[in-house]
């Protein structure tokens, strides 16, 4: 587990979960319905908080369902969320559920991740666009952002590399902000880290989709977001993404799960799909 700030007991960690979402003592207590003088006491030492009032200065400071179990401990208190295995039988409807939105998502890509971007399961999709990858990227346990950056992985496929390179880096950055995750800082650095491969850039809308028989129209397409444009078997296919997690969690393994969906960014992309469907 991590911390946020220096010090021992719930006090300095809380204080530092407040101090990097920049919200003064005033505002946390007029959330969490109490008072700055006793926010103070609770950040200096001088008040031991309840188990209840550790939760709930959690909630408003958004602290991830990990770090409350780290916060409990410091205070002296049980940890509340269970870390719960996937492949635990308790976790069979979860993981049942998540095969049925991946296969039902098919013939576009989609994957769902845990908290360090390890592959936790993934569609027929995401298994066309890693064909032809080397062994050593695609032996378990998976790292998605491993796999999309490495000069060896995907990055030699994706024509708008530098742009979606950034993408993913920002995202990353966001998410070590908001976690203080360290073995996701490992990973950033690790990946941040990768040369970037030669990309040929792209010249010709006709090498995007489908192929230029089957683009009903030669104009490039108005994205909606930044898309990802991977190559595959000689086509260029375009996706835009879409990041999924579950709802109030009250399992530190749940609430660390993310499903990623690839959306078709024009109509050739899901054409050449959907042809690929027995």
């Amino acid at each position: 587990m991590t911390t946020v700030a220096s010090g021992t007991g719930a006090g300095p960690l809380l204080r530092g979960w407040r101090e990097r979402r920049r919200i003064s003592q005033l505002e946390l207590a007029m959330r969490a319905d109490s008072s700055a003088r006793h926010i103070s006491f609770i950040e200096t030492g001088r008040s031991r908080p309840s188990a209840e009032m550790i939760l709930r200065l959690a909630e408003h400071l958004d602290v991830p369902v990990r770090e409350r179990n780290a916060l409990l401990l410091a205070a002296g208190y049980a940890p509340r969320y269970a870390e719960t295995a996937l492949d635990d039988p308790a976790m069979g409807a979860l993981r049942e559920g998540m095969e049925r939105l991946l296969q039902g998502y098919e013939p576009y890509p989609a994957v769902v991740v845990d908290g360090t971007y390890t592959v936790v399961a993934a569609n027929r999709g995401i298994t066309m666009l890693l064909e032809g990858l080397p062994e050593h990227l695609l032996t378990p346990p998976l790292n998605a952002m491993r796999i999309t950056l490495h000069p060896e992985g995907l990055s030699s496929r994706i024509r708008n590399l530098r742009e979606w390179r950034g993408h993913l880096l920002t995202q990353m950055e966001r998410e070590i902000a908001l976690a203080r995750s360290e073995p996701l800082r490992e990973l950033y650095d690790e990946v941040a880290a990768y040369p970037l491969p030669e990309i040929p850039e792209i010249t010709k809308t006709t090498e995007t989709g489908a192929g230029p028989e089957d683009r009903e129209d030669p104009t490039p397409y108005p994205y909606f977001a930044l898309p990802l444009q991977i190559e595959h078997d000689g086509r260029v296919l375009s996706f835009v993404s879409s990041i999924s997690t579950f709802n109030t969690p009250l399992d530190v393994t749940v609430a660390e799960l993310a499903i990623e969906t690839f959306l078709p960014a024009e109509p050739a992309t899901a054409k050449y799909l959907q042809s690929l469907t027995p």
